[in-house]
Parts: structure tokens; sequence; C-alpha cells
């Protein structure tokens, strides 16, 4: 005789593991996209500031009152067309030992002639309206004028005109365009005053 053994029954919660993993997996893919935009922003933002733009530091008061000491600026690494009234980073050696930042005044073959005692600047006979400036131009360094801008040159001068040392000394001289760094876009810091006047 057989006795049927009563067979014991287990019952296993039904879990939805979907369901159970909604939230996480929801958090991770909200983090993974916002790391995604974050590096690739950062890598956009390494492109063109290695190859468009660079940054540099504002030191001294020479460009007074349109750049002001520990200004931060873009400047354009692929030069173009260099302008007049364009404000220019310039590494050709003189006698401050140091690259400079200074506004291009005249370009190859301009005649450029100053009136120490009106102040006024003039260019191929034009005289230049100047709202940049901190005062009229009075200061004489040992240059004679007028001078003429040599071939593959530009004569530069500093917004702040009785405080800046540029092309109207010996010290700095023409400027080589192969020495021009780039031109200035716009200001990085202070945040919010990114304009640069440079209407020559």
């Amino acid at each position: 005789m057989f006795r049927l053994r009563k067979k014991e029954q287990f019952t296993v919660p039904y879990t939805d593991i979907k369901a159970a993993d909604t939230q996480p997996s929801k958090l991770w893919k909200f983090v993974y996209e916002w790391l995604d935009s974050l590096v690739f922003a950062f890598l956009a933002i390494l492109v063109v500031f290695t190859f468009l733009f660079r940054i540099v530091g504002v030191n001294g008061t020479s460009m007074v009152p349109t750049l002001q000491n520990g200004n931060w600026l873009a400047i354009r690494a692929i030069n173009t067309e260099i302008q007049r009234g364009d404000i220019v980073v310039v590494t050709q050696p003189n006698d401050l030992n140091e690259p400079i930042i200074k506004r291009v005044i005249g370009l190859s073959g301009d005649k450029v002639n100053i009136n120490f005692e009106t102040g006024e600047v003039t260019v191929n006979g034009t005289v230049l309206n100047e709202p940049y400036i901190a005062e009229p131009t009075h200061r004489r360094f040992d240059v004679d004028f007028p001078v003429t801008v040599p071939d593959g040159s530009v004569f530069v001068m500093g917004d702040n005109r009785n405080n800046s040392l540029d092309s109207r000394s010996s010290a700095i001289g023409f400027i080589d365009r192969s020495y021009i760094l780039g031109v200035a876009e716009f200001r990085i810091l202070p945040f919010g005053d990114w304009k640069l006047d440079t209407n020559a």
C-alpha cells in the first residue's frame, strides 16, 4: 500500500525587476548624459582656445581707459588682416623684455605724424578721431616725426598716451608683423564687460 505524501508548495513573491531598477537606471542615465555633455563642452572649449583664440593678461596701465591692469583678453590666434585701430599683442623683443599690448595706428606705407602741442595724431594727412584715448598725445620720445611705416611693419601706441612706451620710442620702434601674436577680440575678465572699443 502506497501512502501519498503531501507536496509542500512554496510561493515565491514575484518582483518586477524592470520596475525595481527604473529609478536607479534613470539616475545613472541622467548622470552619464550630464558628464558626457560636460566633457564635450570642455573639449570644444579646449579646441577653440587652442586653435582659434589665446588667453592673455593685461599688465600695466598703458592701455587705460580701454584696458585695465589685470584684465584678461581673448586674442585671435590666427591672424587675418590687421587693421588700423586693432588692439594687438606683440612679442617683438624690446627694452621692457616682455610682450606688450598696443593699438595699431599706422600700417605699412602709412605716413604718421604727431603734433605734440595740440596732441593730434595724423595718418596720411588725416587727423584721427580717437575717442578711446585717456588724453591727447603730448608725450614725446626720441623718434622724429613724421615717419613712414616700413613694409611688413605697423606703428603702435597705447591708449594712455602720456603713460605708454610705444612706437614713439626707439626702445619699441616699428613692429614687425611676424611678431604680432594676435588681435584682441573680447574681454574675458572682468565678467560682463566683454566688449572692446576698437574704433579708430
